[in-house]
């Protein structure tokens, strides 16, 4: 659990780092260069997701709550919810004329659908610290960015093919899931 205790520390100070201390960024950019900083931070940012996986890997869960069968609908709308929104991240879409920070709105969104399905020690660590991440970082952000400058919105094919694109992917990472995750999506 360890493990996946400092790769979670590292992946939330790595993020937050910009917000929390844009001095250190300014400093490491001039240091490293802007090529040298992103590849470091990308390098970190592997590094985290490899404690994560591990730790998640080698530690036992321990039961805490269970809700009731019911909640899997909800969780998987939530999850069609929130790969529509990460979709929404990577375009222009109408959904940025409402929420700001779509990506990190789709990682609280994916935490708590997580944390309606699955109850243990484990579980509640991950989607917990990364929902509350998520939310952190989207206030962090709101704070340093200043004024909220909308998208215009792009046209309706274009918003049709980025939904599209989602809800393929999102049907991808179904099937899938058993093999990254280890569990079926129906559990």
């Amino acid at each position: 659990m360890m493990q996946m205790i400092t790769g979670l520390l590292l992946w939330s100070l790595v993020h937050l780092m910009p917000s929390l201390s844009p001095g250190l960024r300014k400093k490491l950019i001039t240091s490293l260069g802007e090529k040298g900083y992103k590849i470091t931070f990308a390098l970190l940012i592997l590094v985290a997701l490899g404690l994560i996986v591990l730790g998640w890997r080698t530690s036992l869960p321990t039961h805490i709550y269970e809700l009731p069968e019911s909640v899997g609908l909800i969780a998987l709308l939530l999850m069609v919810l929130a790969f529509l929104l990460f979709g929404a991240a990577q375009y222009p879409t109408r959904i940025k004329r409402f929420i700001r920070h779509p990506q990190l709105t789709a990682v609280v969104v994916w935490s708590i659908a997580h944390l309606l399905l699955n109850g243990d020690s484990r579980s509640v660590l991950l989607f917990g610290w990364l929902g509350i991440w998520a939310l952190l970082e989207i206030m962090l952000i709101n704070r340093r960015e200043g004024e909220w400058i909308k998208v215009v919105p792009p046209s309706w094919g274009r918003e049709a093919r980025g939904v599209v694109i989602s809800l393929i992917i999102f049907a991808v990472v179904i099937f899938v899931h058993p093999y990254l995750a280890g569990v079926p999506v129906s559990q």
